[in-house]
């Protein structure tokens, strides 16, 4: 069966917010939390560890050779069922789901006490031979690029092992132990499913419609803290790249450019952020692309390949040409400083299908003064596999 990108379905653009988008978020933490999900996360508190999972260093198990060394999609399903078939029953319950889009909608940025309703299984619930597994797993569907992909996870997870070290929030559950991990619809060639692997600033969502890729959105990512640190031994700095990227483009515009791309008001934090799927403006603003010289379309491009080069290839190359193709309809727009480097920088990448958001807020978690980002790609074609139920 061949395994190349189809866009399946189709999600609707996505209407305006009802409150200035630029008001979305304030910096005063997350918000109340029902009685419902207040029982939840008691519950959840019992399972939450503090120990690193060491992701990248766990060791694949021997036993993965079963499935052979051709890397793809029927590996992957080896692997899966490899991993099912090891986790007590307990696990495996919260492990394999049932797909609905409401369940698939749960992922956040905020740590796993104050978003208790992720799916799935903590990684920390998983022994070593199990978490070498699902690292098996997420290395088949994601890119094996220094710095994306799932070294980007990986430095993501390294992150909230460090926050564990120097946060007083002992509630939030920061640690890598705490990454949610789940299947949400029955891996296989036919029917849907999604590959969930979710916790604090990390939200990833394949989506499969038999067996072939139908959608590797929403992918959000942030960190704190920013641009580096030291944990687990490397330095990690995801999201330095896409940083990089944005700001390297905005150092090129002319004055003319930069006046027009210049967005009204002050961006908080994204707006198509976790639960707001419904939040993507329904009319362009900022820079027309068609305006940017040949050089600068190709800088755009570099920066939009740093979140869809965080999947696998051919899939990678079909969302890129699909982009590439719709830059003439495709807008730049930001709001604060050319370095994306002070609170409440933001940059926008807006088109026909593309939506990226990058934006700088200040720290929350780590106590110490200074700023992080939270970033997101969605597709607004085919988010969710373009799955509506």
């Amino acid at each position: 069966m061949s395994r190349r990108l189809e866009l399946v379905g189709g999600a609707a653009l996505a209407v305006t917010l009802a409150l200035p988008a630029f008001a979305q978020e304030a910096h005063d933490g997350p918000p109340p939390m029902s009685e419902e999900d207040q029982a939840i996360s008691a519950a959840l508190q019992t399972r939450m560890g503090d120990t690193s999972t060491l992701m990248e260093t766990v060791p694949i198990p021997e036993s993965a050779a079963e499935c052979g060394d051709t890397p793809g999609y029927e590996r992957m399903l080896c692997l899966i069922d490899l991993l099912k078939a090891d986790v007590s029953d307990e696990n495996l319950e919260r492990l394999q789901l049932g797909y609905s889009r409401t369940e698939a909608e749960y992922w956040s940025n905020l740590p796993a006490g104050a978003f208790p309703k992720r799916p799935g299984v903590l990684l920390g619930e998983l022994n070593t031979k199990q978490r070498g597994l699902v690292k098996a797993i997420m290395m088949e569907a994601t890119s094996h690029e220094v710095d994306e992909g799932f070294d980007e996870m990986v430095q993501t997870l390294n992150a909230d092992d460090y926050i564990n070290t120097v946060s007083t929030d002992y509630k939030a559950g920061y640690s890598s132990f705490n990454t949610k991990f789940a299947f949400l619809g029955t891996p296989g060639d036919s029917g849907v499913w999604e590959l969930y692997y979710g916790g604090h600033h990390m939200g990833f969502a394949n989506t499969y419609v038999d067996g072939v890729l139908a959608g590797a959105t929403p992918s959000f990512r942030g960190v704190e803290p920013f641009p580096y640190f030291e944990m687990n031994g490397r330095v990690n700095h995801p999201l330095t790249q896409e940083r990089d990227a944005f700001a390297t483009l905005l150092s090129t515009l002319s004055d003319d450019q930069r006046t027009t791309a210049t967005l009204e008001g002050t961006y908080r934090d994204i707006l198509a952020g976790p639960q707001a799927d419904d939040a993507v403006p329904d009319s362009v603003e900022g820079l027309a692309v068609s305006e940017l010289d040949k050089d600068q379309q190709a800088l755009l491009l570099t920066a939009i390949r740093t979140y869809v080069g965080d999947i696998t290839e051919p899939e990678a190359s079909a969302y890129m040409a699909k982009y590439t193709a719709e830059l003439p309809e495709t807008y730049l727009g930001y709001s604060g400083t050319e370095q994306i480097s002070a609170e409440d920088d933001y940059v926008r990448v807006h088109g026909p299908s593309l939506w990226i958001e990058f934006s700088l807020q200040s720290n929350k978690s780590t106590e110490k003064v200074g700023n992080h980002p939270h970033s997101v790609w969605r597709d607004l074609t085919n988010d969710y596999g373009g799955q509506t139920e």
